[in-house]
């Protein structure tokens, strides 16, 4: 059956290189660059770094939050609102509510202390996140550039290049990232709070449901403080991972007849990073993101993107995601999965399936298929 030797590779993946249980290598110091590349970036294998910015001033200055408004008090900078804390997740569609659509947040330009400000004052209904993948961290945070160091040294000699783009996200526990991947190597430094990930490896494509939903954007109203959703006009569909890792109590039943192959799957792998450690977040790993607060509040974390390579590790994921997701809903094979009658067969139809073939492309083109993407991290 065409099912079971896809089935077969997520486990075999996890028996060969990535280990079977949820948790991933933790490294006490930060890795030779030989050591890095061989061990982690070759065989595309995340691994928790501790010790590695302890020498970077943000560790102790970003604590201070009168020194961030003092430092930062002349930049614009870009503030994410949204009503739930999620941002390129998916939501119910405006229209027709049975279905789901792409949801993005509102953005809006304002003067670092007052963004500051909405983060720190966020409710669940209004959702404050500073975060802008575009580079933000040397442009729009400039002012705080010289607190960390440019790059990792390591990482730059093992992967053959200076990072792309550096961001900063700025957040608080409301905020939430939904399941995505992104086309770079990320090399992933939390400063204060902590950050709790959900991973999956690229072979476990299939299980993220991959389809194709429109595009919106939130819209806020000052007057009267609610938000509305509005539909991207021309329309422009948005490939997006299905999954909710985390469905209320009311809804699980329902999510897991939907999803099985992620939910009686193998568990994902599952890693906090606290401040003052890195994760490193290898190109085309799936990854859902939540945060604890500091004290005050905030999450503060700093993200290096160095470019992946379009080696042969993407060639083979481009194949294994081209495989149509009907191969993998056959009722009759409960298996290693367990599934039998909770398969729907309407949600294993190749019509309500997302074009694979473009996804690879289409996301790396517009950066849906990110970070934090934009996405919150």
């Amino acid at each position: 059956m065409a099912e079971e030797p896809i089935q077969n590779l997520w486990q075999e993946v996890r028996d060969l290189s990535l280990g079977t249980t949820t948790r991933i290598d933790h490294l006490p110091s930060p890795p030779t660059p030989l050591q890095f590349l061989r061990e982690y970036v070759s065989p595309n294998k995340p691994c928790l770094i501790s010790n590695a910015v302890n020498h970077w001033p943000a560790t102790t200055l970003w604590q201070s939050t009168p020194y961030l408004i003092n430092t930062l008090s002349p930049s614009i900078v870009s503030l994410h609102l949204t009503p739930t804390g999620r941002a390129d997740a998916l939501s119910p569609h405006p229209t027709s509510p049975s279905s789901l659509c792409f949801a993005s947040a509102e953005v809006q330009h304002l003067p670092f202390p007052d963004a500051l400000t909405r983060v720190l004052e966020s409710e669940p209904d209004c959702v404050g996140y500073l975060q802008q993948q575009n580079d933000c961290f040397r442009s729009e945070y400039g002012s705080l550039s010289q607190d960390c160091d440019p790059d990792f040294p390591w990482a730059t000699e093992a992967l053959g290049c200076l990072p792309e783009a550096v961001n900063l996200w700025i957040g608080n526990d409301l905020s939430e990232t939904s399941f995505h991947k992104d086309h770079y190597e990320n090399i992933y430094a939390v400063v204060s709070g902590e950050k709790h990930f959900l991973l999956l490896p690229p072979t476990d494509v299939h299980r993220m449901y991959i389809r194709e939903y429109p595009a919106a954007e939130y819209r806020y109203s000052q007057d009267t403080g609610e938000f509305s959703l509005e539909l991207e006009e021309p329309v422009r569909n948005v490939p997006w991972c299905s999954v909710n890792p985390y469905p209320s109590p009311e809804l699980k039943e329902k999510e897991m007849t939907k999803f099985p192959l992620y939910f009686n799957g193998p568990r994902p792998f599952e890693v906090t990073v606290k401040a003052g450690e890195i994760l490193y977040l290898p190109s085309m790993w799936f990854h859902h993101v939540k945060q604890s607060p500091d004290g005050r509040g905030l999450t503060i974390a700093v993200n290096y993107w160095y470019d992946m390579r379009f080696d042969i590790k993407y060639a083979y994921f481009n194949f294994l995601q081209s495989l149509p997701h009907s191969m993998l809903c056959n009722p009759a094979s409960s298996g290693y999965l367990g599934m039998e009658s909770q398969y729907n067969s309407s949600i294993c139809n190749s019509e309500d399936e997302s074009s694979m073939g473009d996804i690879t492309a289409s996301a790396n083109d517009n950066l849906y298929d990110d970070p934090d993407g934009a996405v919150l991290k």
